[in-house]
């Protein structure tokens, strides 16, 4: 049994230490104060648990993620809610490191590391990214669902995950079983949102390498949320460097004309000279020990190095950069201004040392070189004195290289930021008129949707027209979105093809079958037992596809009740929605009129009572072909569609004539 120990102060740690031998096993919560308090009690606890052979359990709390090795630990308990599968894998990684040990005088190797997650979901999706992150043709989302799939296996090879099955056996999951959950996780959260999710969509940077035809059909679609497509053209793509991949790509010439443009000559030279000023003083000032020297140096190249440079980039770049970027970028410099005294101080002191163990021998063997101490002192003052001067002349050199490296990985830097900032707000707005288009998706699929429906079947189930009227494209074009296509380049004649591939046809998929099991599940309006229904998943549209929402319809009918007391039981009363949008208005009448008591006293057979309900009371007009298949659908659907032969529902828009008055006249032939 575990017994839990909070140590918020080095005080109580103290305290909780001698009780600690006392345990056969020990789960000791570490507190974020404490890590650097009581890191000597923490190290004894440790011991004491190692050395009597007990066991630990280690609870820390948001540290300890990355940096620390601990040989003995052989498995790490996810239980915070880490997003960032870098972070998420480094902390895993705690229990990897190597470790042998002895017991009973058998020498053991760690062969096995565990991660344990409490929550799936979490570790399937932190794993289905870092596989695809490893690799820049499908990091960030980009690359087809074979390829992604592909990574996910391979990594498995190094990092298998084990699972319960549905029997809780523990197996070991393949690819297709580590993307199973997550493709759940994001078809329910692309249905949730009505469709409007940028899952559904993938290589969305193969837009800068897009002919004008793809940004032209995307331009075309009704955007979510509301805004203009940036213009994208293949000046927009070398204005941003933008490569093959769609990645933000700077040329050598660039960014060296660049540095040399911000930073110039003086700059250069200025800091140079400084630099092999100071570090002259620093060497030769007295009585000053090696630490003292290197830390000087580190300051010196700090002031005088990395802020003059951070100085420039802040003028120059002051709006383009960000506090954040700025202060990461100076960490980056002045750790590689520190290597770079380090590295250098190292090889003169190096060869210092070995001179004074040099002179020493010298020393102590005069009568057998027949030198005399002062001779063999001034003979080892000038080679340090050598050794000193070529020291500050290595300084030098590098300097002629470094300071003109430096500045150009901050240009680099910081262009690169700016040139991807601009991109990702262009992609983005490319991603707002997909939505736009995507928000279509749940009405079509209430209208023709199927079980056969598929992202590669979804143009076949609308008619052209009809998708045209919703989305401002044609089928053609979507096609064109879709699979790609051969067109002509404008510049050079020449015939190319467009890969298309701007859906993601796994999640596009799912979410259409999951949308359809809603659709079916929410079907039987009868089940009073439903809180919401389907059109609380289909948004609104850009035509007059706007759905009255279910409390407002039946307080309608309350009304209606309220003005007509009895009217639900009568059979002979007829009902009419003469302007129909989702059906619900329709569909409550219909289940008022089942369930009233007059109703089941005339037709106490229900099957009856539904077709004299749909055969004689309920008439229906639907102004367009896609409401009027959504609002069949809806009103037919309780049962699958397959009992009602017979009905009165119809598409016709009946606003022209009910404003010139003529609407009375033409029901009877549309109702005939």
């Amino acid at each position: 049994m575990f017994k839990f120990s909070v140590l918020s102060t080095e005080k109580a740690a103290g305290e909780n230490v001698l009780p600690l031998r006392e345990l056969p096993c020990l789960c000791l919560m570490i507190c974020v104060n404490i890590i650097k308090k009581a890191a000597k009690v923490l190290a004894a606890i440790f011991m004491i648990f190692y050395l009597t052979k007990r066991k630990f359990v280690v609870l820390f709390l948001d540290r300890v993620t990355t940096g620390i090795t601990i040989p003995e630990w052989t498995a790490v308990l996810m239980l915070s809610n880490i997003k960032s599968p870098s972070l998420y894998m480094q902390a895993a990684f705690r229990s990897q490191n190597p470790w042998r040990y002895q017991e009973n005088g058998v020498l053991h190797v760690k062969k096995n590391a565990y991660v344990f997650d409490f929550d799936p979901a979490r570790t399937l999706i932190i794993f289905e990214e870092f596989a695809n992150d490893l690799s820049s043709g499908t990091s960030g989302g980009k690359g087809d669902s074979d390829q992604r799939k592909q990574n996910v296996r391979e990594l498995l090879n190094f990092f298998p995950v084990i699972g319960e099955d549905e029997n809780g056996e523990m197996i070991e999951l393949d690819a297709e079983k580590v993307l199973s959950i997550p493709r759940k996780i994001r078809s329910l959260e692309v249905v949730r949102r009505g469709f409007m999710s940028n899952f559904l969509f993938q290589n969305i940077a193969n837009i800068f390498n897009a002919p004008p035809e793809v940004v032209d059909i995307i331009s075309s679609l009704p955007n979510a949320p509301e805004g203009a497509l940036v213009d994208v053209s293949p000046e927009t793509r070398e204005d941003l460097s933008v490569n093959d991949e769609g990645e933000v790509e700077l040329s050598d010439e660039f960014v060296i004309g660049t540095a040399q443009d911000v930073f110039g000559d003086k700059i250069y030279s200025d800091i140079s000279e400084t630099l092999e000023r100071k570090t002259e003083e620093i060497l030769a000032a007295p009585e000053s020990t090696e630490d003292q020297q290197i830390s000087h140096l580190q300051d010196v190249f700090r002031k005088e190095l990395v802020a003059p440079v951070m100085q420039v980039t802040n003028d120059t770049y002051g709006a383009d950069l960000k506090k954040r970027d700025a202060q990461k970028l100076q960490k980056q410099l002045e750790q590689k201004a520190d290597r770079l005294v380090t590295q250098e101080y190292g090889d003169y002191s190096i060869q210092k040392k070995t001179l004074e163990a040099q002179r020493q021998d010298a020393l102590s063997h005069l009568s057998e070189t027949g030198q005399t101490a002062a001779e063999v002192n001034e003979q080892f003052d000038t080679l340090v004195q050598e050794a000193t001067d070529a020291f500050k002349e290595r300084v030098s050199n590098v300097l002629d290289e470094t300071v003109p490296t430096l500045c150009e990985k901050v240009v680099k830097t910081v262009e690169t930021k700016k040139r991807e900032r601009t991109k990702e707000t262009i992609e983005e707005a490319v991603r707002d008129h997909l939505r736009g288009f995507a928000r279509t998706i749940p009405s079509f699929l209430m209208a023709y949707g199927d079980e056969e429906t598929t992202l590669s079947t979804f143009d076949m189930i609308i008619p052209d027209e009809v998708f045209y009227e919703v989305t401002s494209i044609t089928l053609d074009q979507f096609r064109f979105l879709r699979d790609g296509g051969s067109y002509t380049d404008s510049d050079t004649d020449e015939e190319k093809r467009y890969p298309g591939k701007l859906f993601d046809p796994v999640v596009f998929d799912d979410s259409i079958k999951e949308f359809l099991a809603l659709r079916t599940r929410l079907g039987n309006y009868f089940d009073e037992s439903h809180i919401e229904d389907i059109f609380d998943y289909i948004p609104p549209q850009k035509t007059n596809q706007i759905f009255t929402p279910k409390r407002i319809v039946k307080q309608m009918v309350d009304m209606l009740e309220q003005e007509n007391p009895g009217c639900f039981d009568d059979p002979s009363k007829t009902f009419a929605d003469l302007y129909m949008k989702s059906g619900l208005y329709i569909a409550e009448i219909v289940k008022r009129l089942f369930n009233s008591d007059g109703m089941k006293q005339a037709f106490p057979d229900e099957a009856q009572r539904l077709q004299n309900i749909f055969e004689h009371q309920v008439y229906g007009l639907a102004p367009t072909e896609i409401i009027y298949q959504i609002a069949l659908h809806f009103i037919l659907g309780f049962d699958g569609g397959e009992l009602i032969e017979k009905h009165h529902l119809r598409q016709y828009d009946a606003l022209p004539l009910a404003k010139d008055g003529t609407l009375e006249a033409k029901l009877d032939s549309i109702f005939e």
